[in-house]
């Protein structure tokens, strides 16, 4: 006598089997990277970031990638700013009876200390909101030449034709940074992420974005 109830079995896992299948395939990108979502804001390479929002983005656009200069290239500043710390040290050492007063010494520490203060900030800034966003509809460009003023630019996934990596020396091969180049065919012809962390994992990143634009279109679900 056949077993039936085992035959059922097999047709039932087969079948549940299949449709986990037919779900990782339409799973979006934006989906498979929930589970890998950084938490840090001020990690170079933020993952799927949370409440993140900026002034041209649509409603169902979703943020898959965040990217600022790697925190390295912060260094020549950071040391800078430490130098200046002990500026007004030297300058009394250097010229005690000038700054005899403890007036115009109170003066001099208080505008030197104002002025380190001021390029700490406008640093930390730039490096903080100049940053490249990519989303599962196109890629974003931030940069904020001065504190006043801000340039946006944009295109189209599907506008990609090619995405390619630099990194040279030892400093970037040491801490996985370098230069991602993408080539498109809108009226910007070429974006650049200068110094960005994990380069080759963010072209990774870009390959399945544009593959999944390219099936959308083929099963026209293109918003």
């Amino acid at each position: 006598m056949p077993d039936i109830y085992i035959a059922k079995d097999k047709e039932k896992k087969a079948a549940e089997e299949t449709s986990k299948s037919k779900k990782e395939k339409t799973e979006s990108v934006a989906d498979k990277l929930k589970n890998q979502r950084t938490t840090n804001p001020f990690a170079s390479l933020v993952i799927r970031p949370q409440k993140l929002t900026f002034e041209t983005q649509d409603k169902e656009e979703k943020v898959i990638l965040l990217a600022r200069q790697h925190l390295i290239t912060n260094i020549k500043w950071i040391l800078a700013a430490v130098a200046m710390l002990f500026g007004p040290s030297l300058i009394f050492m250097i010229f005690p009876d000038f700054f005899s007063s403890f007036r115009y010494r109170s003066l001099l520490n208080l505008v030197w200390y104002l002025l380190t203060f001021s390029f700490v900030f406008q640093r930390f800034l730039r490096w903080f909101f100049n940053v490249s966003i990519i989303t599962d509809e196109r890629v974003v460009d931030i940069d904020f030449p001065s504190l006043l003023y801000r340039d946006i630019s944009s295109t189209k996934i599907d506008m990609i034709q090619d995405v390619s990596v630099k990194m040279g020396g030892f400093v970037r091969s040491l801490f996985n940074y370098g230069d991602v180049h993408i080539q498109t065919a809108a009226e910007q012809k070429e974006f650049i992420f200068e110094a960005i962390s994990q380069p080759e994992r963010v072209i990774k990143i870009l390959n399945e974005l544009i593959t999944e634009e390219e099936q959308e279109k083929i099963e026209g679900r293109v918003r």
